[in-house]
C-alpha cells in the first residue's frame, strides 16, 4: 500500500496490524552526466516498491532533500542540494514524532548515499529516531517515567514483539549492506551504481551520454549492463526481505 494512495480506513487497518511503514530516503545529487540527479532516491524507492508489490505493507513518498554534501561536485553543478544537518534531523524528528503519535510502531528509514552505513546523513536520521521515541514516551508518561518503581520491570516486560519494544519502534538501515558491496562493488556512477539504477528505472540512465564524463569516478561506467544491476537488485531485495518483519 502506498501511503499518497492510501485512504483512512486501510490505513487504520494498517495500523492495527501493525504493518511495516517504510521511508525511501535519498538525495539530490550529481551522478555525472549519464544519470539523473535523483540517483540514490529512485534506487531506495524502486527496492522498496518491489517489496511493497509482495507483501503487506505502507510504503511513504520518498523523501529527496538531504545532506548531499559537495564532495562529489560544487555547486557551481546546477545538480546538487545540499541540505544542513541539523534541519535535516530535525524534519525528521517532527516526522518520526508525528508517526508515533498516530499509533505508527513498526516505522523504517531506508536510505541509499554514500558507501558508508554511518555516514552523516544516516547518523542524522538515528538520532532524530531515538531522540524522538524519547520526547514520545517522556510526554506520555511524564518526567522520571523510567526511574518510577511501577517501572522496575520494564526490561522484562519489553515482550519478544517489537511493538511492545519502544526501542525498535524506529529503524534507520541502508539499502544495501557490506557483504553485497564485497561480493559486486560499490562507487558513484560509476559500474555497479550504473548497473543498479539501469535496471530498477532505466529512464534514469542514458547510456549513450557516458562518452561525455569527464570525472574520474564515472570511467568505470562503459563497463555497466542492466543485467550486472539485475543480479544487484536479487541480492539487495533478499535483503530487505529479512529485515522487514
Amino acid at each position: 500500500m502506498k501511503l499518497s494512495y492510501a485512504y483512512p480506513r486501510e490505513l487504520k487497518k494498517a495500523r492495527e496490524e501493525n504493518w511495516p511503514l517504510a521511508i525511501p530516503l535519498g538525495v539530490i545529487e550529481y551522478h555525472a552526466e549519464h544519470m539523473a540527479v535523483g540517483c540514490d532516491t529512485f534506487i531506495a524507492e524502486r527496492s522498496l516498491e518491489i517489496l511493497e508489490k509482495e507483501r503487506n505493507m505502507v510504503l511513504a513518498p520518498p523523501f529527496w532533500y538531504g545532506p548531499a554534501s559537495w564532495a562529489v561536485a560544487g555547486p557551481e553543478q546546477p545538480c546538487s542540494i545540499h541540505v544542513d544537518y541539523d534541519a535535516f534531523e530535525k524534519m525528521f524528528h517532527d516526522i518520526f514524532i508525528s508517526l508515533l503519535d498516530g499509533g505508527w510502531r513498526n516505522i523504517y528509514v531506508f536510505y541509499f548515499h554514500q558507501s558508508e552505513a554511518l555516514n552523516p546523513m544516516g547518523l542524522s536520521v538515528m538520532k532524530a529516531a531515538k531522540t524522538a521515541v524519547f520526547e514520545f514516551l517522556q510526554n506520555k508518561k511524564g518526567y522520571g517515567w523510567w526511574g518510577d518503581e511501577k517501572n522496575a520491570a520494564f526490561y522484562e516486560s519489553l515482550g519478544q514483539e517489537d511493538k511492545d519494544n519502544p526501542w525498535n519502534w524506529i529503524k534507520v538501515l541502508t539499502i544495501s549492506e557490506q557483504s553485497i558491496t564485497d561480493e559486486f562493488g560499490f562507487d558513484h556512477a560509476g559500474k555497479w551504481e550504473t548497473s543498479l539504477l539501469s535496471h530498477l528505472d532505466p529512464a534514469a540512465v542514458k547510456y549513450e551520454r557516458r562518452q561525455d564524463n569527464r570525472a574520474w569516478f564515472a570511467r568505470s561506467a562503459q563497463e555497466a549492463s542492466p543485467e550486472i544491476g539485475r543480479q544487484m537488485t536479487k541480492r539487495i531485495v533478499e535483503r530487505l526481505r529479512s529485515l522487514i518483519v
